[in-house]
C-alpha cells in the first residue's frame, strides 16, 4: 500500500477575490503585510519584477500584480495608481520600502539573536527526531543560522525547488513544450507525437485535430490510420512509489495529467494508460472534424519522412514552474525533470533526470555534496538534499543577475493565501503576524515534514530558509512547528 504523500493544494480558484475580501477576514495590519510582502519581494529580487513579469495570468501572478498596483508606494511600475476598492496602504509602507534601498538598507540580522529566537522552536518535539536548518541573507549569501545545514535529509516536495531551478537554468523561462501531429509521406497515417506536456487539454486536442483535418483534406486522403508516439520519454512510466493518486504514469503524452475527474490539483483517480486515452480522444476529435479514421489508435513512432501538420505549445516554462510550486504539482515536476534531461543530452527517464538536474545545480554552484535527486517531485523517500542546497538555490533565484530563475520565488505559495500554504498561518495558530510575509514550498511524507522559502525580516531584508524534519508522528503538529520557525524570522510577534 502506498504511503501518504504530498498534501493537496487548497489554493482558491480566485485568489484575487479572496484577497479583495481581506478586510472582512483579517485586521488592517495583516492586510498591509500582504501588500508589503509582495512589494518587498519584487524590489529585492529586481525592481518591479513581480509586477512586470509573469505568464500565469489566471492565477497567483495576476493577483500579485493587482495587489502591488493597489499600494500607493514608490518604486513600482504602477506608481501612483490604486485599484478601486483595494485596501489602503499602511502608513508604515514607506519606511519598510525605504529600508530596501541599497544605500539606506539596515544591517543584516545579528546571527546570535537569530539563534536565540530559533533555539526553543527548533527543539520542539513535534518536529520529530531530526531537524536540519539553514537561514541565508539573499543579498549577501551569508548564512545567518545553521543547524546541520550540510546534512542530507529527505526533502519531500521541497525538492521541487531544485527541479524548477534546474529546468529554468537549462531551458530558460520562455521554453514551451510542443505536442505535434505528423502526416506520413503517403498521406495514410497521422501520428500524434507527445512532447512531454502534462498540461495538454481537450481544447488543445480539438485545435490539433482541426489543423490536421485541413491537412488531410488538402492531401485528398480518403482516410487515415492514427498512431501515437511517446518515444520522447524512455524508461519506466511508473514512479518507484507505484500506483498513486498523486501522480499519473510518467509519459510524453497525456491530457490533463491523466486525471479522470474535473480536478486540476491534488490527488485524483488517474488513467492507467494516459497516452492511449489521449490518442483515443484525439481520434474522436478527428472524426468530428470530418476525418475518416481507420481502426483503433496504436502506439508507433512517426514515420521518418512525415511532415508536421499541427502543433500545440504549452504555457511558457515560467508558468509551468509557478504552477508546480504553488500547487505542489507532481506531474509537472516530473515533466520538468525529464525536459531538463533532454536539454542536457541525458536519457529522459528517472535516472537521466537525476543526473541532469544534479549537473545543472552544480553549474549554478549549489552545494550538492550528499544530495540524491531521486525524482523531480519529491515523492521518492530515497531522495536527499541539504538545507544549504535549498537556501543557496533560493538565493540564486533572488540574484538580480539571474532573472531567468526568478520564477522559483514568484511561484512559492504565499502564507495564508495561496497553494499549499492557503490554510496555514490562519487565526489561532500564533503565526498570523507572518501572513503574506512568508512564501514557501511545503513538503510532507509519512514522518517527514519540510518548509523552505523566503521571508522578509524586520530589517526589510529577504531571507531564504529551509527547515527539514524527520521522525514526526503528527503531521499537523509538525507543520505548525515549522510555521512557527518561519514566522520567527519576521521578528517578534511573527
Amino acid at each position: 500500500m502506498a504511503e501518504p504523500v504530498e498534501e493537496p493544494s487548497n489554493r482558491p480558484s480566485d485568489p484575487w477575490g479572496r484577497i479583495k475580501n481581506l478586510k472582512s477576514k483579517r485586521n488592517g495590519s495583516n492586510t498591509w503585510q500582504v501588500v508589503a510582502g509582495s512589494a518587498v519581494l519584487g524590489l529585492v529580487v529586481a525592481t518591479g519584477a513581480v509586477l512586470a513579469a509573469g505568464p500565469w495570468d489566471n492565477g497567483q501572478r495576476k493577483a500579485e500584480r493587482q495587489l502591488a498596483a493597489a499600494a500607493d508606494h514608490t518604486g513600482g511600475v504602477h506608481h501612483g495608481r490604486r485599484l478601486p476598492g483595494a485596501p489602503e496602504p499602511a502608513p508604515s509602507a514607506p519606511a519598510v520600502l525605504g529600508a530596501l534601498d541599497p544605500v539606506t538598507r539596515s544591517a543584516p540580522q545579528d546571527p546570535a539573536s537569530l539563534r536565540t529566537a530559533l533555539a526553543p522552536l527548533i527543539a520542539a518535539p513535534e518536529l520529530g527526531t531530526r531537524v536540519a536548518a539553514s537561514v541565508v541573507d539573499t543579498a549577501t549569501g551569508k548564512q545567518l543560522y545553521g543547524r546541520g545545514a550540510a546534512t542530507p535529509m529527505t526533502p519531500a516536495s521541497t525538492v521541487k525547488i531544485a527541479t524548477a531551478a534546474a529546468a529554468l537554468s537549462a531551458l530558460g523561462p520562455d521554453h514551451r513544450i510542443a505536442t505535434t501531429v505528423r502526416l506520413s509521406e503517403d498521406h495514410r497515417t497521422l501520428t500524434l507525437v507527445g512532447g512531454g506536456d502534462p498540461t495538454l487539454t481537450p481544447a488543445a486536442l480539438k485545435s490539433l485535430a482541426a489543423s490536421a483535418a485541413r491537412a488531410v483534406e488538402k492531401a485528398d486522403a480518403t482516410g487515415v490510420r492514427l498512431t501515437y508516439d511517446t518515444s520522447r520519454y524512455t524508461g519506466p512510466e511508473r514512479h518507484p512509489i507505484g500506483k498513486n493518486p498523486n501522480l499519473a504514469p510518467v509519459t510524453a503524452l497525456m491530457v490533463d495529467e491523466g486525471r479522470l475527474d474535473d480536478t486540476d490539483r491534488g490527488p485524483a483517480t488517474r488513467s492507467e494508460d494516459p497516452a492511449g486515452d489521449a490518442a483515443r480522444a484525439f481520434a474522436d476529435r478527428l472524426k468530428k472534424a470530418g476525418v475518416q479514421v481507420t481502426g483503433a489508435p496504436r502506439e508507433a513512432r512517426a514515420p521518418g519522412k512525415a511532415r508536421t501538420v499541427a502543433t500545440h505549445h504549452s504555457a511558457p516554462l515560467a508558468a509551468l514552474v509557478e504552477r508546480t510550486l504553488t500547487n505542489s504539482d507532481n506531474d509537472i515536476a516530473e515533466a520538468l525533470a525529464r525536459q531538463t534531461a533532454i536539454a542536457k543530452g541525458e536519457s529522459a527517464d528517472f535516472a537521466g533526470a537525476r543526473r541532469a538536474v544534479t549537473t545543472e545545480l552544480e553549474k549554478l554552484q549549489v552545494p550538492t555534496a550528499g544530495a540524491r535527486l531521486a525524482d523531480g517531485s519529491g515523492l521518492d523517500r530515497e531522495g536527499r538534499v541539504t538545507p544549504a542546497l535549498l537556501t543557496t538555490l533560493l538565493a540564486r533565484a533572488a540574484d538580480p543577475e539571474r532573472p531567468g530563475l526568478r520564477h522559483v520565488l514568484t511561484g512559492l505559495p504565499v502564507a495564508g493565501f495561496t497553494g499549499t500554504l492557503s490554510t496555514r498561518y490562519q487565526d489561532g495558530t500564533g503565526t498570523t503576524g507572518a501572513t503574506g510575509l512568508i512564501r514557501a514550498k511545503t513538503g510532507t511524507l509519512s514522518g517527514v515534514n519540510a518548509l523552505s522559502g523566503t521571508v522578509v525580516d524586520p530589517q526589510g531584508r529577504l531571507l531564504a530558509f529551509a527547515f527539514l524534519a524527520a521522525g514526526s508522528t503528527a503531521p499537523e503538529a509538525a507543520e505548525a512547528a515549522l510555521d512557527a520557525l518561519a514566522a520567527a524570522l519576521t521578528g517578534p510577534g511573527g
